[in-house]
């Protein structure tokens, strides 16, 4: 996928994707890090939060991207940095990660003590972006850790070592959707480090043209009613009719994958949508509004041209 064409097709200003290309010449890459740039698979589609994004990074800003799920947070952020050129680290933040597992802790090696960087530690001295996935799934005391590295001073001091300094292209974005089982509130000192999107829902309009780019052989008509059934979803979600369980936009292109490879329009959709409400009374919503737009019988030659 050619990203820059991708997002001169959403309309992104051609004059922020100069500054961009500037930024990117401007800092190369390490050649031990450039096999970490991501090759996005699918662009985001939301011309407006992309800008924002992209010009708060050139602002030297870390971003903290917040939103509930199947809003892109992930997808932004491995656009953002294909198209800095930023190799890219992504640390699944849990209740158990501790300052040693961001910054990283003495290890042995040939008989000798040395300290083995952690991936905070290599994005920062290295110039990537660091991705802190769900963010608010970890203790608060392992993430004070970041505080000198996000604010003016952008350091990491780690004991008994020298000091390690960002790179000038480093920056950090956290992803967190608020309100998931396991999640916390979290500390307002680190949240002032970050200037924070709102990440929207994906729109009718912006799925049809993912569902477009990803399945280039579906009918525009199975596009248009696949589209309908996610923002049905949706709205039960918002009604209270059912819990977030089967708003999966993952499990939804899985789904399509899965008819693509020739499985049943009923099975696949069970396998990715219909099964994840484990309520019985639950699951039996979705499947009406599931079977209500895609009939379940259907095989792949009825969705997909060729």
């Amino acid at each position: 996928m050619d990203i820059w064409a991708e997002l001169e097709a959403e309309g992104v200003d051609s004059a922020l994707l100069d500054e961009v290309r500037a930024f990117r010449a401007a800092h190369p890459a390490p050649e031990e890090a450039r096999a970490r740039i991501p090759v996005p698979k699918c662009i985001y589609y939301g011309r407006e939060i992309w800008e924002s994004a992209a010009v708060a990074l050139l602002c030297g800003e870390h971003l903290l991207l917040a939103g509930p799920k199947a809003t892109g947070k992930n997808v932004l952020a491995e656009n953002l940095a294909a198209a800095f050129g930023r190799p890219l680290w992504d640390v699944s933040m849990y209740i158990n990660v501790d300052a040693a597992a961001l910054i990283g802790a003495d290890t042995l090696r040939e008989g000798q003590v040395e300290f083995r960087e952690g991936p905070i530690c290599r994005a920062a001295r290295m110039g990537g972006f660091g991705v802190l996935d769900e963010v608010n799934m970890a203790k608060n005391e392992a993430l004070a850790v970041l505080h000198a590295a996000l604010d003016f001073r952008r350091v990491i001091d780690v004991p008994g070592y020298e000091r390690i300094a960002l790179d000038d292209a480093a920056r950090f974005i956290g992803t967190m959707n608020y309100g998931y089982a396991g999640t916390r509130e979290l500390n307002e000192a680190l949240v002032s480090r970050f200037v924070v999107l709102d990440m929207p829902v994906i729109s009718q309009e912006n799925l049809r043209k993912l569902l477009a780019r990803s399945f280039p052989e579906l009918q525009a008509k199975w596009a248009e009613q696949f589209a309908g059934l996610f923002d049905d979803l949706r709205r039960k979600c918002e009604n209270a009719e059912i819990s977030t369980k089967a708003l999966d936009l993952r499990g939804l292109l899985s789904a399509l994958h899965l008819i693509e490879k020739g499985i049943s329009t009923g099975d696949a959709l069970r396998l990715g949508i219909i099964n994840k409400a484990f309520d019985p009374f639950e699951r039996q919503l979705v499947a009406d509004a599931v079977w209500a737009r895609i009939p379940r019988g259907a095989s792949r030659a009825a969705l997909f041209n060729g």
